[in-house]
């Protein structure tokens, strides 16, 4: 498993890239993973992928692996997310991709069909739903709903407390998150219960579940993590309210194919997105948040099967 794609580094949309490449001159099919993730997270489907004739695209976003991690907070907003993909889609000399999302990396690939809807051919997304904009800043209402501990609440109140914490224990952190039974709620319940925050997963040791990856495999993240550290990684969530304020002007509808796979036990919450997204096709599979870890053959199924359906005839 640990046979995974070399990076090779790339210079876009003024930053660098550690982009991971299989399958060159395949139909174009882009990766983005989530938080606190690398392209690594894709081991399994890459081989699958590459075999059914795509050209698999993954990069380790910016802030993650050996890209670049600027200081800056607003380096890590939608625009400069959205922009390193098509800035790489500039540089490989490729019209439009097939874009594939999990976590964070859902959020980017609904955000990129609405913003650059030219170079997005289909939309295949893990976990995260498309949320349409809201009326006011989503992030005075996390605070008052779900109170100050929140995780994506204290990455922005409380800048920097919780990367710091993170850095000083990635493994046990790491070994916490990436879990085959959520330590989380179900979606159903909408929190973190007794008092169980994602910041506070560097100082306990948790016995619910269990490692939903080999100790090999764990210490590729580990490493990555230790070099490269939490900040700016969790600086994606210190956007939300500058996304929302500058995306007033931005249809909220998404007119690609898409396809939409939830963990049954993942914390995130299902959506109706039948007035947003037109053109959808959903499946639910039983695990929890890390969906194409924990269920990766029935994740390449669903994938494969939808891919040939609704994207290979639009090639």
């Amino acid at each position: 498993m640990l046979n995974f794609p070399e990076a090779r580094l790339l210079q876009v949309n003024g930053i660098e890239l550690a982009v991971h490449e299989a399958g060159q001159g395949g139909i174009p099919l882009v990766l983005c993973h989530g938080w606190p993730e690398l392209a690594f997270s894709w081991r399994h489907q890459v081989p699958a992928l590459v075999q059914a004739g795509y050209h698999v695209i993954a990069p380790d976003q910016r802030g993650y692996g050996r890209s670049s991690k600027p200081a800056a907070v607003e380096a890590y907003d939608i625009h400069h997310l959205t922009g390193d993909h098509v800035a790489l889609l500039d540089l490989l000399g490729i019209d439009k991709a097939i874009y594939v999302g999990h976590d964070w990396g859902a959020i980017i690939v609904w955000q990129h069909a609405l913003l650059h809807p030219e170079r997005v051919l289909g939309i295949a997304n893990l976990s995260v739903p498309f949320f349409p904009r809201e009326p006011a800043d989503p992030l005075d209402f996390w605070e008052k709903m779900l109170g100050p501990e929140f995780y994506i609440v204290h990455f922005n109140r409380q800048p920097g407390v919780a990367a710091a914490a993170f850095d000083r224990n990635p493994e046990q952190f790491l070994r916490n998150m990436y879990r085959t039974k959520q330590w989380l709620s179900p979606a159903a319940t909408g929190g973190e219960p007794n008092g169980q925050t994602i910041i506070k997963l560097a100082d306990m040791v948790l016995d619910q579940g269990e490692l939903l990856m080999s100790e090999a495999e764990l210490a590729v993240f580990v490493a990555a993590f230790r070099a490269g550290g939490f900040m700016a990684p969790s600086n994606w969530y210190r956007n939300f309210s500058r996304n929302w304020a500058t995306t007033a002007d931005v249809e909220q509808i998404v007119r690609q194919p898409a396809l939409m796979i939830y963990g049954e036990h993942d914390m995130v919450p299902k959506a109706d997105m039948s007035a947003y997204v037109a053109d959808l096709e959903v499946h639910t599979l039983p695990c929890g948040h890390w969906i194409q870890q924990e269920q990766p053959k029935a994740t390449n199924g669903l994938l494969l099967d939808w891919l040939e359906r609704r994207m290979r005839p639009l090639v």
